[in-house]
């Protein structure tokens, strides 16, 4: 009897997926466990596994088709898969399996397929790679594996091997061209001239869902944003002069972000209002401090999410931002790793940006921006002197935020950052 596959429950936010592709087609074999569809939705990707073993039946669903949760993407039917798993004297290769041999020919089953990620396998189908040639540097491949094939040169062919010498006669050099009444253009204008070619690219499920979000955080939050600048010297010096035996110790360089995120929790306790989040007419004061850190993924921005983040040590926030990026680089981040969060801290510094006004995360109502970093002319004590400057700015919601309390919390972030001794203590 057929037996359904169906869309799973991904995570409690999640109601909605895309299938982005079938990896099996009606008629294939496959055995229990085995990925047979990958699926969009606005936070992860995932692959839905076979239930049982078997041959694919139906599919309800193709690529590209919108469904919800608990929908049937397709079944499985009785096949060589199931007698297979049945025990001794299953044939393999029975109906509806491929074969390349002639008749008679005798072969094993087919070789497993290469785990990979989701993304791994949309990457590799965008740039035509054959996931089975990719060098891996763990138990799958990874979006970062395919990319690093691709970017790795091909090895150099071998030179042809010189024709037999003999005597001709030289060709005749044609004339030259006449000048061109564009020559002023040059060959890439020229091109351009001729060529302006347009494409549609549908929009991932996550980025439609991004957009969708910032568009209703701007229409359903007073979003208003304040700004200051952060004299970085202390913490430039503090992390030249610990730098080594920090990563010694810890195994991970002493980096910016944790400054900020203990900091942002020192002051969020001074001003607590910051870190709510409004429920019908109530504000919902929180007591725990769970710090999204947004980290740049292959379809848009992700916010994970340090949980606890003021019981952890500045290598416990730096070990947790690097595993939020190496998994957001290979696409495997998990519902658990974005669900929550009570403030966010996004640093555009890292792509060069030098002044930002960041979009508030929903539900809440704060959202700290960090710049790059740059040495400018400030007054110090009567004496113009060159600095590590930083701007910040904080995003807020001017709905239970009043404009003071966002400037005294910039104010007080910049004070502790400015004093990495007093932001020990406070933190």
């Amino acid at each position: 009897m057929p037996v359904n596959i169906v869309v799973p429950e991904v995570g409690e936010s999640i109601v909605d997926a895309r299938v982005a592709k079938w990896l099996k087609k009606a008629g294939d074999t496959v055995a229990a466990g085995e990925p047979v569809v990958e699926l969009e939705t606005d936070k992860v990707d995932v692959e839905v596994a076979a239930p049982r073993a078997g041959v694919i039946a139906t599919i309800a669903h193709g690529d590209g088709a919108d469904v919800k949760i608990g929908d049937v993407l397709g079944t499985i039917g009785e096949g060589p898969g199931a007698a297979a798993a049945g025990g001794p004297g299953a044939i393999a290769g029975g109906p509806g399996a491929k074969s390349t041999g002639s008749p008679g020919d005798v072969r094993g089953p087919a070789a497993a397929p290469v785990p990979a990620t989701p993304s791994a396998r949309k990457t590799a189908r965008e740039k035509d790679v054959e996931l089975a040639t990719v060098k891996v540097n763990g138990p799958r491949v990874t979006k970062a594996d395919v990319e690093r094939s691709v970017a790795a040169p091909p090895a150099p062919a071998a030179a042809p091997s010189p024709a037999p010498a003999s005597v001709s006669t030289p060709a005749a050099q044609p004339a030259p061209n006449p000048p061109s009444p564009l020559r002023g253009y040059g060959e890439a204008s020229l091109r351009n001239l001729s060529n302006r070619g347009e494409e549609r690219v549908r929009m991932s499920k996550r980025r439609a869902t991004i957009a969708k979000r910032l568009v209703e955080a701007q229409q359903t939050a007073a979003m208003l944003t304040t700004f200051n600048e952060v004299d970085m010297s202390a913490v430039m010096s503090l992390r030249e002069r610990r730098k080594e035996s920090f990563k010694i110790k810890h195994g991970v360089s002493l980096g910016i972000a944790s400054f900020f995120v203990k900091g942002a929790i020192a002051a969020l306790r001074e001003f607590p209002r910051l870190n709510a989040e409004i429920q019908g007419d109530e504000m919902v004061l929180k007591h725990y401090y769970d710090i999204g850190v947004a980290v740049g993924a292959a379809e848009g921005l992700v916010v994970p999410v340090l949980r606890d983040a003021d019981r952890m040590s500045f290598a416990e926030i730096e070990m947790g931002i690097r595993e939020f990026a190496k998994k957001a680089e290979g696409g495997t981040l998990t519902i658990e790793d974005l669900r929550g969060g009570t403030f966010s801290i996004t640093n555009g510094g890292v792509f060069g940006s030098l002044m930002s006004t960041p979009i508030l995360n929903p539900p809440q109502v704060g959202i700290l921006g960090l710049h790059a970093i740059k040495e400018r002319p400030i007054g110090v004590a009567g004496q113009v002197v060159l600095r590590p400057m930083m701007y910040t700015a904080l995003t807020y919601d001017h709905r239970i935020v009043d404009g003071s309390e966002a400037v005294r919390f910039l104010v007080r972030v910049k004070e502790l950052v400015e004093d990495p001794g007093v932001l020990l203590v406070e933190s």
